[in-house]
């Protein structure tokens, strides 16, 4: 695949929380690339074209006519994607690329942990599993400070209603005790982890979001016996 930039034509802009938005770009005709779920894509604005970001795809390999990566306002590139992308605005995009891909194999367990945005490229593994109707199990383990912050809530659980193989569990944060939340509260732990590991020998962990959250859960994976090979981590600063 050419490593050129492609101009592409944004189609959509959701809003998934407050400081949150999907952007859906469309494929210019003829455009139809080879990649993998779990890749990132690298955007720029045609103004800007030495200021470069890269962004998970929040959309899986399946997706095809478009891609969709999810922002939170965080730094230049991500304050003016989100407070002012429009449709039809372009950014310029180069293909997918990264090795942050999920192991789909009929036996294996899948432990997705995500701080924030970090849960982005995991709404991908679990749309192409459920869509191909794969065995293999997927556990997303997801913190935020509340539950206004929570990222892809609705499809999330509309997903784990379709693949019986698929468990989307959340912790929040920030919550005074009066807050009403019916689960679990406060910072993702060793114990809390080791409770979804059933075969360490048969488990993949990926982890994605902020440097702490991502270096503590390596952390906690190697203490279990995990390989380096067992463990993808996505650090976003």
């Amino acid at each position: 695949m050419s490593r050129e930039a492609v101009d592409m034509h944004v189609e959509s802009v959701t809003l998934e929380a407050a400081d949150t938005k999907t952007i859906r770009l469309k494929w210019p005709d003829g455009y139809d690339p080879v990649f993998k779920t779990g890749q990132f894509i690298t955007c720029n604005w045609p103004d800007e074209p030495a200021y470069k970001r890269a962004y998970s795809l929040s959309s899986c390999a399946l997706d095809r006519g478009f891609y969709e990566f999810t922002v939170r306002r965080d730094g230049k590139m991500g304050t003016r994607l989100v407070d002012w992308i429009k449709p039809s605005h372009v950014l310029q995009v180069l293909p997918p690329a990264g090795r942050f891909l999920p192991v789909y194999e009929p036996d294996a367990h899948l432990i997705c942990i995500a701080g924030g945005s970090g849960v982005t490229p995991f709404r991908g593994f679990v749309r192409e599993a459920t869509r191909r109707g794969l065995e293999t199990k997927i556990t997303v383990l997801y913190s935020v400070r509340t539950p206004n912050d929570i990222i892809f809530r609705k499809e999330f659980e509309e997903l784990a209603r379709a693949n019986p193989n698929f468990k989307f569990e959340v912790t929040c944060t920030r919550l005074q005790p009066s807050d009403p939340w019916e689960g679990r509260r406060g910072r993702i732990d060793a114990r809390w982890l080791k409770q979804h590991v059933q075969d360490i020998s048969k488990t993949f962990f990926y982890a994605c979001g902020p440097n702490a959250l991502v270096e503590f859960a390596e952390g906690i994976v190697f203490e279990l016996g995990a390989t380096k090979q067992q463990m993808k981590t996505e650090k976003w600063g």
